[in-house]
């Protein structure tokens, strides 16, 4: 999960956002992570319920810091 949300941080976005707007709020590195990464799950568990694969355009347009 650590690895997947840093690789988040670079390639993503949404992500860079989130984890930037996180750290401005104080958070640590890790603390900073592991929102992101709960982010992630929560999306990926989103696509297994519903058997869809995964559409940027849609968690680019919902993404919150």
């Amino acid at each position: 999960m650590h690895q997947w949300a840093l690789a988040a941080t670079q390639h993503d976005p949404p992500s860079a956002r989130q984890y930037h707007a996180l750290r401005e709020k104080g958070h640590s590195h890790g603390r900073a992570l592991r929102v992101l990464a709960d982010r992630l799950l929560r999306i990926l568990i989103a696509m297994l319920k519903t058997s869809t694969s995964y559409d940027p355009a849609l968690n680019n347009k919902n993404a919150t810091p």
